[in-house]
């Protein structure tokens, strides 16, 4: 149940992500409207998903897995009859509401049921791998529903699965709670979702209008100011959602700040990239689906192998060298053009699945192997939260990116391409005003074929930029992980009478299992405190070092 829990959450991910163009297309989107399709998804689930787990410690994971499954199947409905791009966004904000649930119950649920350590590993690679078939199968099944019918049937897969999990669930899944004192803590919570939801705001919206406008700068003021009762907030706290003396260690502060860089570039690569495929090369989705495939699937098999390497190799060089693969890769993916074919591309997208698959694993690893055993588990969710607030920002950034570099040589192009002055200015006029997809439904006459060329020789402009802005942020990222990235020194013995355990306290099942997994079981966790003191309990229903792979 937990594997198909998992994998009904990550479905919307990239099954939406290469349907982008037929929505645009389908509802007159602008590029910032459909930034705002993929970062209502990721939203919810970057600012609840630390509480999420604290919310199935305290009411029941049972509880929480059933209701984040309804959360997909309302957000899939609402999805499903949208003929608005509004409607949409709150669709995939109730789907990305019950992803953030579904994440961290999911593993809890796993570690309830399998108590002991070695078959629990297995159970969790059972569900890593669910993670990343949702991931490969999105963009294949979006494009056969896409060849037979509209864009918004995408999200009927969903219901299905989701509820006949739900019905399965209810007689079968034990419910468990975290023993000990853990309970919500709301300003954390509130303060935390404004900070995201703000800046995030306040980037596509200055993008697309300007960052002089007095809306936008609201929005930035209110993420600082909210960043900062975040900060207050849980240093306050008696139960923080993220304790600050994780940024104690260097080493968790390192792959914080590589998790949130790199998936910034990252995510937002594939945000422009499924326009590349729709707007230049004019490709359907399944075929799209298919060139995505050779990222995930790369990305998948590597994975499998890093766990053993991780028992010879420091994540330290893991992670640089993945860095600066990933790098390479976007840099060469610079060489794209209008009739790049599939072999060309091949070759490059499968490299940068290679550079993700050396980083992902020994990244979250090395973040909870930095800090005391207690905080393993909130470590492991605050690198996940992280990441998820990159992977939120990169639409948003290099969907400003290219917006302002596309719009900017547009009139160069359609110079060159002999379109003539009053029509040039209709056309510019209509791409400042509706978005880069307004020039496929003008009526342009003879000048149709030009205009389009042009629009594709200008897309690519932007399409470099970001690609240089992504390697640039990958590559700084190895930087950090060069620099910073050190192996955690042994802790100084605890002291004998803090390390007699309590027989009441139940171990920390998801820490273990999820390491077993991933072949960091043998990395070094200082555990400075006894393993049955109550605040043990942190790592039970917090995301385990599973890596959240996109």
């Amino acid at each position: 149940m937990a594997c198909v829990g998992v994998f009904v959450a990550y479905l919307p991910v990239t099954s939406v992500s290469v349907s982008l163009p037929a929505i645009q297309r389908a509802l007159h989107a602008s590029t910032s409207q459909l930034s705002w399709i993929t970062d209502a998804f990721v939203l919810p689930m970057a600012a609840l998903i630390l509480s999420a787990g604290v919310f199935g410690d305290v009411h029941g994971r049972k509880k929480v897995f059933q209701a984040g499954l309804s959360f997909a199947v309302i957000g899939a409905a609402v999805a499903l009859s949208a003929q608005s791009v509004q409607v949409l966004w709150a669709g995939q904000a109730l789907a990305g509401l019950g992803a953030a649930a579904l994440l961290p119950t999911t593993l809890a649920l796993i570690s309830h049921v399998v108590p002991d350590p070695h078959q629990r590993a297995k159970f969790v690679g059972l569900w890593a791998a669910a993670l990343m078939t949702a991931l490969a199968v999105g963009p294949l099944m979006a494009g056969v529903i896409l060849d037979h019918a509209a864009w918004r049937w995408i999200y009927l897969p969903t219901i299905p699965v989701a509820v006949l999990t739900m019905m399965i669930a209810a007689p079968l899944v034990a419910d468990s709670r975290a023993p000990g004192s853990r309970r919500l803590d709301w300003p954390g919570q509130i303060t935390a979702a404004l900070a995201i939801t703000s800046l995030v705001y306040g980037v596509i919206e200055g993008g697309a209008d300007s960052f002089s406008e007095p809306r936008v700068i609201v929005a930035l003021a209110l993420a600082a100011v909210s960043a900062l009762a975040f900060v207050l907030a849980e240093r306050r706290s008696a139960s923080p959602m993220l304790d600050l003396a994780l940024f104690r260690s260097p080493a968790f502060s390192a792959t914080t700040l590589i998790a949130m860089i790199s998936f910034l570039g990252l995510i937002g690569f594939f945000f422009v990239l499924s326009l590349y495929f729709g707007m230049v090369q004019r490709l359907d989705t399944l075929d799209a689906g298919y060139r995505l495939l050779a990222v995930t699937a790369v990305c998948l098999l590597v994975g499998v192998v890093v766990g053993p390497l991780m028992r010879r190799i420091s994540a330290r060089v893991l992670i640089t060298i993945g860095l600066l693969i990933t790098s390479g890769a976007l840099v060469s993916l610079t060489a794209l053009d209008a009739h790049t074919v599939f072999g060309a591309l091949a070759w490059r997208l499968a490299l940068l699945g290679l550079g993700l698959g050396l980083v992902v694993t020994p990244m979250t690893a090395t973040a909870v192997a930095s800090v005391p055993h207690r905080l393993a588990g909130m470590a492991a969710a605050g690198n996940n939260a992280f990441r998820q607030v990159g992977g939120a920002l990169g639409p948003a950034v290099l969907g400003v990116l290219l917006t302002t570099r596309t719009t900017d040589t547009l009139p160069g192009h359609l110079a060159a391409a002999g379109v003539d002055g009053a029509t040039a200015r209709r056309i510019t006029a209509a791409v400042d005003a509706g978005g880069l997809g307004t020039v496929a439904r003008m009526d342009l006459g003879a000048d149709t074929g030009r205009a389009l060329g042009a629009l594709s020789a200008a897309f690519l402009d932007g399409l470099q930029l970001c690609l240089i802005v992504a390697a640039a942020l990958a590559l700084l990222a190895a930087i950090v992980g060069a620099v910073l990235l050190r192996t955690p020194r042994a802790p100084v013995p605890a002291a004998p009478e803090e390390a007699k355990p309590s027989p009441a306290v139940e171990p920390e099942p998801v820490l273990a299992g999820a390491a077993a997994a991933h072949g960091a079981a043998r990395a070094p966790l200082p555990q400075p405190g006894g393993r049955g003191s109550a605040s043990d309990t942190a790592g039970v229903s917090d995301p385990g070092p599973v890596p959240d792979h996109f």
